[in-house]
This record gives C-alpha cells, structure tokens and sequence, in this order.
C-alpha cells in the first residue's frame, strides 16, 4: 500500500536528555497504562503538551511528565515518568479540587 504527499503517520516521539545524569522521558502519542496505588480515585484529569496532573477524590495532586518550567509543582525542574504526589499542598493544609494544565502550566484551584 502506497502514501500519497497528504498522509500522516503518527508515531510515538522520545525526547533525547539534554545532559548527562538527566532523566528520560519518554514523549508518547498514544495512550499509556498507569499505576497509581490502589486506594486512590482519580476525580479530575489534565494534559498540558508534555505533563499530564490528577487530582484524587482526597484532594491529592499526582503529576508527571516533562518539568523543566517547575509546572510539576515538586519545587524543582525535575522531571518523572512516575506520578508524584505534590507534597507542598499536604504540607500546608490544601486540598486540590481542579487542576487546568496549559502548555508549560499548571492551574490548580485549591481549597483550605
């Protein structure tokens, strides 16, 4: 079967580390099985163009993907291919209720 100059294929894309001692990140164009622990219940869901944040029924934030802007919200520009709980949210007593990630962003409403 040929291609004509129009069609596209979508094909998953990996972003190489920058530097030594940097962490992969895998980019994927497709849906990818997650493993959060199991007492968790995902409420709200977004995707910013290379991170992805949940928000629990417990009004836990989980992030993930590229952090180079600090859009994980772990206090650094580190970055995870593993769901990590925003500890700075715990820390002071909030809890999570939506979360709107932009492009290199992440919005989240919080309540005390």
């Amino acid at each position: 079967v040929g291609s004509s100059p129009g069609d596209t294929m979508l094909t998953p894309r990996q972003e190489q580390p920058a530097a030594e001692g940097t962490a992969f990140i895998s980019i994927q164009a497709f849906p990818a099985l997650l493993d959060l622990p199991q007492d968790l219940e995902v409420t709200e869901v977004s995707c910013g163009s290379r991170h992805t944040a949940v928000v629990t029924r417990g009004g836990e934030l989980y992030t993930w993907g590229w952090g180079k802007y600090g859009q994980l919200g772990h206090g650094d520009n580190s970055s995870s291919d593993q769901p990590r709980r925003v500890e700075y949210l715990v820390a002071e007593g909030l809890q999570a209720e939506e979360v709107v990630c932009g492009p290199w962003t992440t919005y989240v409403h919080v309540l005390e």
